[in-house]
C-alpha cells in the first residue's frame, strides 16, 4: 500500500478539480440559466456522471491518503489509523460488469477499424421525422433534402446505442438491425460512439482506478462529439461550428480524415482501460470473494 501524506495528495486532486472544471463550470452556468448547447452539454446530459464526481480525483486501488476526512466520508471509501483507502471489498460486486467490460474492450480493439458511415446516425435519427427531432436547431438543407441524403446512402451503422435512437423508418435502411445483444460482435474501434463511449467505461471503474483516465477520455469524447454534430444533418452555424458536408464528396473525406485521427487517440485508451479491468480481476476481492 502507498500511503500518500496530504502535502501530497491535495495538490493531485486540486489539478484534477481545476482540469474538469474547465468543462463543469461552463456547463453548470448554462444549467442556471436555463440554457441548453446542443454540443458542449451532451456528456453531460447522456452519460450519467455528475459535473462534481468528474471533479472529485480518485487514487485508485493500492493508494491510501492520509488525513483524507473527505474521502474517509465518501460510501466507497473506509479509514483505518488516519488514511482513507477505497474499499476493495465493493469490487466483488463489479465481477459480471468487469467481465462483460473486458470482453467489449478486447473484441473492439482486436477488430479493424471500419469508416464508411460518414456519420449518417444523425441524420437517421430525423429521417421522415423532421418535425419531431432531438434538437431545436434548424436542419442544413431542410427535411426533404436530410431525408433524400439518408436514400442515396448506404447506412452501416454498427453502435447499438446510436441505432436505438433511429427513427422508425431508418431502421430497416441499415444493414443490419442491432440490439443489445449484438454489441460484443459489432462493436469496432472506428465507430465515434464507440471512442465516445470510453467515457463511460472510465468512470463506471470509479473509485478503484486514478480517475485522471476519465478526464482523458472525457476530453476525447467532447472532441469527437464535436465532429459527430458538424457532420449532423443540423445547422450549428451561430454556435460557431462549421459543417462538415458529408452530402458532398469532400465532406465524405474529411470526415473519414477526422474518424481515423479518432481511432488512433482512442486506441492507446482503450488499452489502458482493459489494463485496468484486468487488474480489477485480478485483485483478491474478486478472485476469492
Amino acid at each position: 500500500m502507498q500511503v500518500l501524506s496530504r502535502s501530497a495528495w491535495l495538490p493531485l486532486a486540486e489539478a484534477h478539480r481545476e482540469r474538469a472544471r474547465w468543462h463543469t463550470a461552463p456547463h453548470l452556468a448554462r444549467r442556471a440559466d436555463g440554457e441548453k448547447h446542443p454540443v458542449a452539454d451532451f456528456l453531460f446530459e447522456y452519460y450519467n456522471l455528475s459535473p462534481g464526481a468528474l471533479e472529485r480525483w480518485h487514487p485508485g486501488l493500492g493508494v491510501g491518503l492520509a488525513d483524507a476526512p473527505e474521502y474517509a466520508a465518501l460510501g466507497a471509501y473506509v479509514e483505518s489509523e488516519g488514511v482513507a483507502t477505497v474499499d476493495a471489498s465493493r469490487l466483488g460486486k463489479r465481477l459480471s460488469g468487469l467481465r462483460w467490460t473486458r470482453e467489449l474492450l478486447a473484441r473492439t480493439a482486436a477488430r479493424s477499424p471500419r469508416t464508411g458511415c460518414f456519420g449518417l446516425h444523425e441524420w437517421a435519427m430525423v429521417y421522415r421525422e423532421a418535425d419531431d427531432r432531438r434538437h431545436p436547431a434548424p436542419l442544413r438543407l431542410g427535411a426533404a433534402g436530410t431525408d433524400e441524403v439518408v436514400e442515396s446512402n448506404r447506412l452501416v451503422c454498427t453502435h447499438v446505442d446510436a441505432f436505438r435512437f433511429f427513427t422508425d423508418e431508418a431502421r430497416p435502411l441499415n444493414v443490419e438491425v442491432l440490439g443489445r445483444e449484438h454489441q460484443l460482435d459489432r462493436e469496432q474501434p472506428g465507430c465515434l460512439h464507440a471512442t465516445m463511449d470510453l467515457y463511460r467505461i472510465a468512470f463506471r471503474l470509479l473509485p478503484f482506478v486514478e480517475a485522471t483516465i476519465v478526464l482523458d477520455t472525457f476530453e476525447l469524447a467532447l472532441a469527437v462529439r464535436e465532429v459527430d454534430m458538424k457532420a449532423s444533418p443540423y445547422d450549428l452555424a451561430d454556435l460557431g461550428y462549421e459543417p462538415i458536408r458529408i452530402e458532398t464528396p469532400e465532406g465524405k473525406a474529411e470526415y473519414v480524415r477526422r474518424q481515423r485521427g479518432f481511432t488512433e487517440a482512442a486506441a492507446p485508451l482503450r488499452a489502458r482501460l482493459l489494463e485496468h479491468v484486468e487488474q480489477l480481476l485480478g485483485q483478491p476481492t474478486i478472485v476469492n470473494p
